[in-house]
Parts: structure tokens; sequence; C-alpha cells
């Protein structure tokens, strides 16, 4: 084959199972149908062997092998949501604050998924259809880096590391105060709060939460810390920090102090995903990718070091 093609082998995922060649090939790579379609129609698209009609109907056992032109469209730019990492394989973001995972009871509000496929994203089929491509997720209120799946390689290798702990998850919290000691572990089951459903809280019979902590700078008042979690229940760190009257500053929710939060702009938790690491699903070679601070979380930094 020229090196002016990629030549990929793709298995039929579920949800495509009996949908047309052209129509499966725009949603597994992310280009148009009349794109895919054209493909097909140029001999580049054969199923088990056999050159495809763009037409034909695909069974679970098919094998495609599609010929990919070199000189695709990149995605756009997604607005506000910088991009960090991205191959065939994994797209990492830096998730802003306000923006939910995917979508779910309740959420009406923008969402990485949604932010990704409008820009032209593909996005693995694999996983709950509200949550395809999902193998991690953030909560709406913390920004950071957060990896999505494109490939249904990716999202099977990356979903299993997630749950085996396998990954590395480095966050940043500006917490209440000075820790003792400055570095330690914080090793506390949590569960829903017994008389606030609303709330997660350190409870007896909870699941096992582990937390790592650094201390990286102190300030008045305050404390920068490096975060590492072992396990990665609902708000975690936010609950680790408030069980040992540290929480994060701006987390009135968990006990923070909500004037502080006023002074320095902050209308949510001072908490930032500030690293991924990770094997690659495709190739094993170890990724590491950080994430920058939002203009906010930078903002109340730099008024807390500020001498009062």
């Amino acid at each position: 084959m020229s090196d002016e093609f990629e030549h990929r082998y793709l298995p039929v995922p579920d949800a495509l199972v009996d949908t047309r060649v052209d129509v499966a090939l725009s949603r597994m790579l992310g280009m148009s149908r009349s794109q895919a379609g054209d493909l097909a129609s140029a001999g580049h698209v054969r199923i088990n062997g056999a050159v495809s009609r763009k037409s034909d109907r695909l069974s679970l056992q098919d094998l495609i092998e599609v010929d990919i032109p070199q000189h695709r469209v990149q995605p756009a730019p997604v607005t506000g949501m910088d991009i960090l990492y991205d191959d065939d394989d994994i797209v990492v973001v830096n998730k802003p604050v306000g923006v939910a995972a995917h979508t779910g009871p309740g959420w009406t509000g923008p969402t990485v998924i949604g932010n990704l496929e409008a820009a032209g994203f593909r996005i693995a089929l694999s996983g709950p259809p509200e949550r395809q491509g999902i193998v991690h997720r953030l909560d709406v209120g913390t920004s950071g880096a957060m990896m999505v799946a494109k490939s249904e390689l990716a999202y099977s290798v990356m979903k299993r590391a997630f749950k085996e702990r396998t990954v590395t998850k480095i966050y940043h919290a500006v917490v209440a105060g000075h820790l003792d000691p400055p570095s330690g572990t914080i090793d506390a089951p949590i569960g829903r709060h017994p008389s606030r459903e609303w709330r997660m809280a350190v409870i007896e019979g909870g699941k096992r939460a582990v937390t790592h902590y650094d201390t990286l700078e102190l300030m008045a008042g305050a404390a920068l810390l490096s975060i590492h979690l072992e396990t990665g229940r609902t708000h975690q760190i936010r609950v680790h920090m408030a069980a040992v009257n540290h929480p994060c500053v701006g987390d009135v929710f968990y006990g923070a102090d909500p004037t502080q939060a006023e002074r320095l702009g902050l209308e949510r938790q001072w908490l930032h995903a500030v690293q991924l690491g990770f094997a690659h699903p495709r190739t094993g070679k170890h990724v590491t990718v950080d994430a920058p601070y939002m203009d906010d979380l930078d903002a109340a930094l730099t008024l807390l070091r500020k001498p009062r």
C-alpha cells in the first residue's frame, strides 16, 4: 500500500451490527457518510478480504479493512476545552469547570463528549450509549486532565487500566491551613452521608479510600498540595480533606470558609487534575500528560501568595 494511505483493521462493535458500511465507517472514523461511501466506491474498503460496497450490511464477526488517505482534515479546535494529547486511540482534554464528562439524569449543560463530537473527533462506540468512550470521569466542579477513548482497543485497555489503578492520577489542591505532617496518607472509608444523601462522608462500613498527599507550598492560612489517589471514590479528595479539617479552599459544600472563597473569586473548590501517567493502549509506551491550571485557580493562587 502506498505511503499516502493508512491501513486500518476494524472489528465490528455490537452497536453497528446490521449497519451499512458507509454509515458504520462514518461513525468509527469520524468522517462524513459521503466520504466513507467514496472510500468504498474507490475500492478502499474490504470486508473479510473482499471489496465491499457502501450499502453492504455488517455482521458481528466481520473484519473491516480500510485504506484511509493521509490528507484527512484535522478536527476543529474545541471551544473552551484545550486538547492536551491526541492520537488515533485516545484524546486527553483539559476539562473546564462546569462541563460534565457525559450526559446524565438532571444534567442539561455542556459535556466533554458533546464538545469533542461537535468538533469532529471520533469517539469509541463501546460503553453505555450516554457514556461511549468514557474510561474515567471528573466531577462537574473539578477541572483538569481527562481521557476519552477514540478506538475500541483503547476503550477496552484503558477502562481496565483505570479499574486496576495502573494509571497515575495526580491532583493539585489548595486546602485551608497547614497539614501536620506535611506529607502523609489518609486511609478512611467513604460512603453516602447518613443524613444527607447528596453528600459523601467518611463513615464506618464505607468503601476503602486512600489518598496520598505532599505539601508543595505554604501560604498564609492555606497550603498547595500534590495528591495521588490510590482509589477513586466519589468526591474522595474533598471528603478526605474535610475529614482532617483542611477542606479544599472554595469548597463550601464540604465546609470551606465562604468569605475566603468570595475574597478569592472562587465559585468552586480549588482542585485540579494536573497529570495523567499511563501505558499507551496500543504501543505500551509510557505517556505523561500535564494539564495547566485554569484561570480562576491561577488568580486565587496569586491572591493567596500575596502577603497580607
